[in-house]
């Protein structure tokens, strides 16, 4: 071990001397610990706000998947009722591709369900009930009635249960389903109408979905939303962070009349904006970071400014300028290093246990931080990723190597005649 590292370290406080230690080693010891506990409260701070970040973004994909298909096949601006003549065709095509593994037909359109004096905005879902579980998990969230009660010519409907209380309705309760479109007559406009009877009512956990969506089977959705509606084929993969790939590879064999449309392009307002969000909140806390190698910048320049004497000792000795500096160097980079890996030791430690740390901090304070009434999950969710936890070591361990430049720039440029001469 060279001199200047071991000098470096026991600035830093990981190694002791022979001799006790007096005041001011001590003093430099205590503001390099203060610098040390800085980083790795930052670096902690950080990788356990992304790990919950990843989590709730994980808990509402998961959420909104189990409503939602992987991949969506559609022939724009057709009769729905001529594409789903031959749904099964466009399947059978589909299912070529080695990730497919569910595949079920569809009627998309947007109406509006009356009850009284209550009306709601819907997004319809027509679907065969005994397909749909190859690519949902609606018949899973049923809280009332069951999925199978969508029958051909019954003209049945599944409501959100938020879509059921703002209408005040229930299982077996009728509501009057209007179409966007209608006919024209002497009277005026008359939209289109059929009369449903409520069979059924689920509960994803995803507000949006329990407030705005509907299930009636596809043939009658294609009766009622013959203009309006959009119609194909729901797809499953084995991998769904894969539909992207898999969505260009069937847009590539299939007619050139049907379109592939992956789960990431129909919900891609709302992660682009959970990634900008995630963006933003990585900045602001990168700056508890970057405050704790300020903190370092400062305790390395209070510690040169302590050890003016010894830098000048040294220098009469016969160490070099780049000597002096790499001391200082050594001696930053060491509490940057053990700070960083301090902070990513307990940051995961929290991270991967907050399932046990949150309830019991909750029962400690008889607090609940996430109530049941306000919020679709319960429990404070978190997803460490690999690569996040990677960026912030990174970030941490670049900032404290920035942080030591200057000081060790002002230690190898003090010269020694004028130190001893003032001390």
């Amino acid at each position: 071990m060279s001199y200047e590292f071991w000098i470096g370290a026991r600035y830093a406080g990981l190694a002791r001397s022979r001799r006790r230690g007096g005041r001011g080693d001590r003093f430099v010891s205590f503001i390099a610990a203060s610098s040390m506990a800085g980083i790795a409260l930052g670096v902690a701070a950080l990788i356990v706000v992304l790990s919950v970040m990843n989590g709730f973004q994980t808990q509402v994909r998961d959420r909104m998947l189990s409503v939602l298909p992987h991949i969506e096949l559609y022939v724009p601006r057709t009769d729905p009722e001529q594409v789903l003549s031959h749904w099964r065709e466009i399947a059978d095509q589909a299912k070529q591709n080695p990730a497919v593994t569910g595949a079920a037909p569809f009627v998309a359109a947007q109406g509006m369900i009356v009850r009284g004096e209550s009306l709601s905005g819907v997004q319809v879902r027509g679907i065969d009930p005994e397909l749909e579980n190859a690519v949902s998990d609606v018949a899973g969230q049923m809280i009332a009635g069951d999925l199978k009660a969508l029958k051909s010519g019954s003209f049945s409907i599944v409501l959100g249960n938020q879509i059921a209380n703002t209408l005040g309705v229930g299982a077996g309760d009728t509501v009057l389903v209007l179409a966007p479109q209608g006919s024209i007559s002497p009277a005026g406009f008359t939209p289109r109408m059929r009369q449903f009877t409520v069979s059924g009512i689920f509960s994803s956990g995803y507000y949006e979905y329990d407030a705005s969506l509907a299930f009636i089977n596809f043939e009658d959705a294609a009766k009622v939303f013959r203009d309006s509606g959009t119609s194909g084929v729901r797809l499953r993969i084995n991998d769904m962070q894969k539909a992207p790939i898999v969505a260009h590879q069937l847009s590539q064999t299939l007619p050139p009349y049907v379109q592939a449309q992956d789960w990431t392009q129909n919900n891609r307002t709302w992660f682009a904006a959970v990634q900008t969000e995630k963006r933003m909140m990585f900045l602001i806390l990168a700056l508890i970071v970057a405050v704790a190698a300020f903190n370092l910048l400062s305790s390395l320049v209070m510690a040169v400014k302590d050890k003016r004497s010894d830098i000048a000792i040294l220098r009469t000795l016969g160490a070099t300028p780049r000597e002096i500096a790499k001391i200082f160097l050594v001696q930053g980079s060491l509490i940057g290093v053990v700070g960083t890996l301090l902070g990513v030791g307990f940051g995961m430690l929290v991270a991967y246990n907050i399932d046990v740390i949150v309830p019991f901090i909750e029962r400690l304070l008889g607090v609940q931080f996430l109530p049941q009434q306000i919020y679709f999950i319960s429990e404070l969710p978190s997803n460490p990723q690999l690569n996040d936890i990677v960026i912030v070591a990174i970030t941490s361990l670049v900032l404290s190597l920035l942080a030591t430049l200057y000081p060790s720039w002002r230690a190898s440029s003090l010269q020694p005649a004028e130190v001893l001469r003032h001390d």
